[in-house]
């Protein structure tokens, strides 16, 4: 198996017609329901290592990938602080972090798109492999590159000043909902990726996901907004995880008494928890529905 074509399996729960005429192969009717998800298991994980191979071959878009973020957290806290004070960092950092998942979206909407323009969508979509594994193996992909890019910037967060007071266990619960978050921006770039299918679009997008992201609790008070800003930006998904996490970090917030502030930590559950059962289904029917 060390090619994709050489792992077989045809789709796990619609065979395909390259591999259904082999009486016992993957994907035929003879096949049990463990053998194909263990063959989609299989091409899901090779998809995988083909982008993180190319992380390895191109570790300049890694080393951007880490640097603009980390650049934007020390812009805020030197630059643009305005008159906050030395508790800043801790105010900052938990923002900075969730508004890095959601900006994630757009490193996963451009590999789709870059594949799809190169012909390799279609070459995927010609062999015999789950018809998941190529969305199910970017995500996978994108979420190990999520963690090296949070545990890199809660490192440079460290540096300068920031901390949190709750201990291991609430830390690490606080990175849990961050990355849960970024697992769902995956399906929604993902699908998003797959209708745009040119890089214009998502130039339009990264457009807008700067005002979705600066439209929450990350760097304002949404109680200094005009009351019907405010109430969108409390509801925002993002302001949830932001919330939730300053409190799990034990870093202070701007509070508010309205269900979504008081609630921050069940909203950051459930917006990602919906995102993805929408989206991912969506993804996934999407890149089945592509012409070949």
């Amino acid at each position: 198996m060390s090619a994709i074509g050489d792992l077989g399996g045809g789709d796990p729960l619609v065979p395909s017609a390259a591999t259904s005429s082999a009486p016992d192969g993957p994907g035929s009717p003879s096949e049990s329901l463990s053998s194909r998800v263990r063959w989609a298991a299989a091409d899901s994980w090779t998809i995988t290592l083909r982008a993180l191979q190319h992380l390895v071959n191109q570790p300049f878009v890694l080393v951007v990938g880490l640097l603009f973020p980390i650049l934007m957290l020390l812009m805020f806290a030197y630059l643009l602080r305005g008159g906050y004070g030395a508790s800043y960092p801790e105010v900052l950092v938990p923002g900075m972090l969730a508004l890095t998942t959601v900006f994630g979206l757009e490193g996963t909407m451009t590999a789709i798109v870059t594949d799809a323009n190169r012909g390799i969508t279609d070459r995927f979509r010609s062999l015999p492999m789950a018809g998941s594994a190529v969305v199910a193996g970017r995500g996978i992909a994108d979420m190990l590159n999520a963690t090296i890019g949070l545990i890199v910037l809660m490192g440079c967060g460290l540096l300068i000043g920031w901390s949190w007071e709750d201990g291991l266990l609430n830390g690490l619960a606080a990175v849990a909902l961050l990355l849960w978050l970024r697992f769902a921006m995956i399906w929604l770039g993902l699908f998003l990726g797959l209708v745009a299918g040119k890089p214009e679009a998502v130039m339009a997008v990264q457009i807008l996901v700067w005002p979705l992201g600066f439209l929450s609790n990350a760097f304002s008070d949404p109680g200094t907004m005009p009351d019907w800003l405010g109430t969108i930006a409390e509801w925002n998904p993002l302001s949830a995880t932001v919330a939730a996490t300053r409190e799990l970090f034990g870093n202070p917030g701007w509070g508010g008494d309205s269900w979504a502030a008081t609630h921050a930590l069940e909203l950051a559950i459930l917006w990602p928890l919906l995102l993805t059962t929408v989206f991912f289904p969506l993804a996934v029917a999407k890149y089945r529905s592509l012409s070949r």
